[in-house]
């Protein structure tokens, strides 16, 4: 069976190698690519007010390589932010921001609910500051819900994301290919790469009905089932709840083993 590899080219290619070595036949068709934010007045003005936050919220190793990079252009040292408290959304983030000598909290669900559950969140004060160090259009949801508790949110959007330019012709290279695919999997990390995939294969709707989708989170397996609702679509979908490489063998295992 095909698994499709949905994740940023510059973060894929390790569970590519890994999912090859367990004999799985992988096809990487990148969904999002990320692109630093210009540096602006309005970056320094947040940057100039972060020391006064309690915690910083790290979405990605991406956010964390960008949001470090920011704050050496701000002048801000790392020392300035000893007292703040870190979150990371997952492992791999975790390890980025280890790479700087930072610990941080991590969720058991790698997801914006998996995070608001933390204890570092719940023990803090209404009007606590949070900074995100985020993706353009990235957990929305995690700064309204913290906002409506009354806390202050600073949002440093510090890289966009975009389908990468090559993803039609990888699509289009492997068309056929995916046609005769009676089922095949992928996997689904965010709403951004949802959105994409359905824009790429607008053409080709009935590729969707031979998708099994591994997705992240209980928000994105909402999306997923609204819009299999609306459309009535024949795809299947199993959540997960972190991208651990032991999670996602062992559901590529179950649906191979499905008649």
């Amino acid at each position: 069976m095909l698994f499709l590899n949905t994740r940023p080219a510059d973060r894929g290619g390790s569970l590519t190698q890994a999912l090859q070595a367990a004999q799985v036949d992988v096809l990487e068709l990148p969904l999002l690519e990320l692109a630093p934010a210009a540096w602006s007045e309005a970056l320094a003005l947040l940057y100039a007010q972060l020391s006064a936050v309690q915690v910083i919220v790290a979405v990605s190793p991406s956010a964390v390589h960008y949001g470090m990079a920011g704050l050496q252009r701000a002048g801000l040292p790392l020392h300035a932010l000893a007292h703040v408290q870190w979150i990371a959304v997952g492992e791999a983030t975790a390890q980025a921001l280890q790479r700087y000598g930072v610990s941080s909290h991590v969720p058991e669900v790698e997801t914006s609910e998996g995070m608001l559950d933390l204890p570092a969140l719940h023990q803090l004060s209404a009007s606590a500051g949070v900074a995100f160090w985020r993706g353009e259009g990235g957990r929305q949801f995690m700064m309204d819900s913290l906002r409506a508790k009354g806390m202050r949110i600073l949002n440093f959007v510090l890289y966009q994301r975009r389908c990468p330019a090559q993803a039609p012709e990888i699509l289009a290279a492997n068309l056929a290919r995916l046609q005769r695919e009676w089922r095949y999997c992928m996997l689904l990390s965010s709403e951004a790469s949802w959105l994409n995939w359905l824009s790429l294969i607008s053409a080709h709707p009935d590729l969707l009905n031979h998708a099994h989708i591994l997705v992240l989170g209980a928000r994105l397996s909402g999306l997923l089932e609204h819009y299999r609702q609306a459309h009535h679509a024949a795809f299947s979908y199993i959540q997960l709840n972190d991208l651990r490489l032991e999670s996602i063998l062992k559901q590529i295992a179950l649906v191979q083993e499905t008649p």
